[in-house]
């Protein structure tokens, strides 16, 4: 009794160090804080309405393009993977989180053996049949499965964080790209204006030319005017084709029903309503489902640390067994078996250390990613803010300038159709006001590239967007940036 008894109090003892000890396993590096300044520097572009950001899309009050967006959005091969990893990843965390509890396995068994032969060498034929069960549990004592849980679980938010990114950027690049189309079909057709009143110059010369009032040269000059304009209207019509190509590959490959939603949809340039940013920069980060991301992987990571500490020290399981035999020769036994088992690491070669050395190094490589994307995104939204006050203020000098070197056109032409003004004074006239225009529609076109680009920059309204499966749905957590 006595020698039990001191086993008892020695393992015990052991249990109790093991516990203590474990205590200093837990890893002692924290989720890093990121210093940003607490409001924007960019001046804000508050000329319009307000909106929120989920309903953004609706505010172009354009059919085609929402009806592209949910195209694309229903058959990108994209999205489809970023859906695949949420899967994988919840896999992942079920198989982790199965090693929380007992395993439990059995098996069964049916022979019947015998051999023949002559007199004492003939075994009679007999019948065995067996079933065992077994079972095995690994106690966390220092949080190795837990933390591996954890981790686990953890990235699961991180794979629907990344959808939810992959998603804001489909609809962002849609677009932009559509808005390019309808600013290069505005393009175009003012191209296919200026060709067609230049070949009605190249008429009206041409017979001034052969009545003797006016020199060859300037006939040389209105038919190069012409050619120049025409090589450029080809090469305008050619990027269009280029723009629909790539929203064809972003909305599944349709290219007829892409270009029927074009057809349909407004020719303007679409406008949105302009949406508030008062947020501070912490809080309009947050809604960034790829800074969501990030975060959540400097977590998971944390986590691994803490399971590749836990697993410099011993485990402790409990194991059991039973088995049930019958035979009709020995008749029918049941032996089992049940205890505990303490599996202490003595040496390894430097490998758990290794691992220890491995996990922090991803830990210090998530907090530099996450880091990096921090300042990244506040660059972004800077800079969109910044640009989309440029554009604000560029776009009413450029209409004043369009409107009046349009007029100041029109004045030159009625003079040199009265002969009072050279065709060289005219040319010069129309290139002038047909830049001025041009410039002007590229202006509005990159006026509204930009809202989209903030529309991005700031996450999209992904964490209460409805356009997304539920299952998929997530709020962006407040932790501290």
């Amino acid at each position: 009794m006595k020698a039990a008894h001191r086993r008892n109090v020695g393992i015990g003892s052991i249990a109790a160090w093991l516990v203590v000890s474990g205590c200093t396993a837990v890893a002692d590096l924290r989720k890093p804080e990121v210093e940003i300044a607490n409001v924007w520097h960019a001046t804000f572009p508050h000329g319009g309405r307000t909106s929120d950001l989920v309903s953004w899309w609706s505010a172009f009050s354009d059919p085609s393009l929402t009806t592209l967006i949910a195209t694309a959005q229903s058959k990108s091969p994209g999205l489809e993977a970023a859906t695949a990893e949420i899967e994988s990843a919840r896999a992942t965390l079920a198989s982790a989180h199965s090693n929380l509890f007992p395993g439990l396995s059995g098996a069964a068994s049916l022979t019947r053996s015998g051999a023949g032969g002559n007199g004492a060498s003939e075994v009679a034929a007999s019948t065995k049949m067996s079933g065992s069960l077994d079972a095995a549990w690994e106690i966390d004592l220092f949080g190795k499965v837990r933390q591996k849980s954890e981790a686990a679980r953890l990235r699961v938010d991180e794979r629907i964080g990344d959808w939810h990114g992959a998603r804001v950027s489909l609809a962002a690049e849609v677009a932009d790209y559509y808005v390019q189309y309808r600013a290069c079909r505005q393009l175009e057709r003012t191209y296919t204006a200026e060709v067609a009143s230049q070949r009605e110059t190249i008429r009206a010369t041409d017979m001034a030319a052969a009545s003797g009032f006016t020199s060859s040269s300037d006939l040389a000059l209105a038919r190069a005017g012409a050619a120049s304009s025409a090589s450029i209207l080809t090469a305008q019509r050619a990027e269009c084709e280029l723009l629909i190509k790539s929203l064809t590959r972003l909305t599944g490959g349709d290219e007829p029903r892409v270009r029927n939603l074009l057809v349909k949809g407004r020719s303007d340039i679409p406008t949105p309503k302009t949406f508030s940013v008062a947020a501070v920069p912490a809080d309009a980060l947050r809604q960034r489902p790829d800074i969501n991301a990030l975060e959540l992987e400097v977590s998971a990571s944390l986590a691994e640390v803490g399971a590749a500490k836990a697993d410099l020290y011993p485990s402790l399981s409990l194991g059991g067994s039973v088995t049930i035999g019958s035979s009709s020769l020995t008749g029918t036994s049941a032996p089992w078996s049940f205890g505990p088992a303490l599996s202490i690491p003595l040496f390894n070669g430097g490998g758990r250390r290794a691992a220890v050395a491995s996990a922090v190094a991803a830990y210090d490589l998530a907090v530099a990613a996450y880091k990096s994307g921090v300042l990244d995104a506040v660059a972004e939204v800077e800079t969109a803010l910044v640009r989309i006050n440029s554009t604000r203020r560029r776009i009413g000098d450029a209409t004043v300038a369009a409107h009046n070197y349009r007029a100041y056109f029109n004045a030159v032409d009625s003079n040199w159709k009265a002969g009072g003004a050279s065709l060289l004074d005219r040319e010069t006239a129309r290139r002038a006001a047909q830049s001025a225009e041009l410039s002007l529609i590229e202006i509005r076109r990159d006026s509204v590239r930009y809202w989209i680009a903030l529309y991005k920059a700031l996450g999209g309204g992904w964490n209460t967007s409805a356009a997304a499966s539920g299952t998929l749905q997530k709020k962006p957590k407040g932790n501290q940036l």
